[in-house]
């Protein structure tokens, strides 16, 4: 984005109070890991997993992907079974070996903090699985002033639900908020609330709509960029 003088008045109105983060697929390269996990679940119970299989789940929630794994299932198991297994798997495999950041994602957290902005990290996973992975960004100065994880809303991504909260909690107007995501599902609900939303594409396509931003890598952004975004779209 090229730099642009805005007038006092309308940077003072668009004025970006917070930045939101995604994950999975966002901030870490977790999604082959989720790969690794639901394969086995699935030979658990009697299938096979493909590519296409875990394109469907990108940014969905537990609910959702139990639900998926069930349907394609040839031996019987619970709701509660498969649940644990996909958690405990995933927890356990993040454990052994951490999910490696994303291109630019470091970079662009740090400037945003240091910037004064309000941050917040907006996952479907459930919270077992998102401790591990702060754990893990705690390890490199990364950190954040509100989480908000799949136990935390009755609605899931694609709802809005778990950016609105995200936002209350962090007393910010979802209009001055920028939300970063890589899956359909997470840009879906980052639009619905009403964010300013920038789509980094990765595992599964976003498709090109009116209006809607997409960058290639979080390295293509600073706090600079999202700034003049949040004007222009005031």
């Amino acid at each position: 984005m090229h730099a642009m003088t805005i007038p006092a008045a309308e940077s003072e109105r668009g004025a970006l109070q917070a930045v939101l983060f995604d994950m999975d697929g966002l901030l870490v390269d977790s999604e082959p890991l989720w790969f690794e996990v639901e394969q086995a679940v699935m030979a658990r119970l009697g299938g096979s997993w493909t590519a296409d299989d875990q394109r469907a789940l990108v940014g969905g929630s537990l609910q959702r992907s139990v639900g998926y794994l069930l349907s394609r299932a040839s031996k019987p198991a619970s709701f509660e079974q498969v649940a644990r297994w996909l958690i405990d798997g995933m927890a356990d495999l993040l454990a052994l070996r951490p999910a490696e950041l994303m291109p630019g994602a470091a970079e662009l957290v740090t400037a945003v903090r240091k910037a004064g902005l309000r941050c917040a990290l907006v996952t479907s996973s459930e919270r077992e699985i998102m401790d591990v992975v702060l754990a893990s960004l705690a390890a490199h100065d990364l950190a954040f002033d509100v989480t908000v994880c799949g136990g935390d809303v009755r609605n899931s991504k694609p709802d809005p639900e778990p950016y609105q909260l995200a936002c209350a909690l962090l007393g910010a107007d979802p209009a001055r908020s920028l939300a970063l995501e890589d899956s359909p599902n997470g840009v879906t609900a980052a639009e619905a609330a009403g964010c300013i939303t920038i789509a980094v594409p990765g595992v599964a396509p976003i498709a090109p709509a009116p209006g809607r931003i997409i960058v290639a890598s979080l390295a293509e952004l600073d706090v600079q960029a999202l700034s003049e975004l949040a004007a222009r779209r005031a």
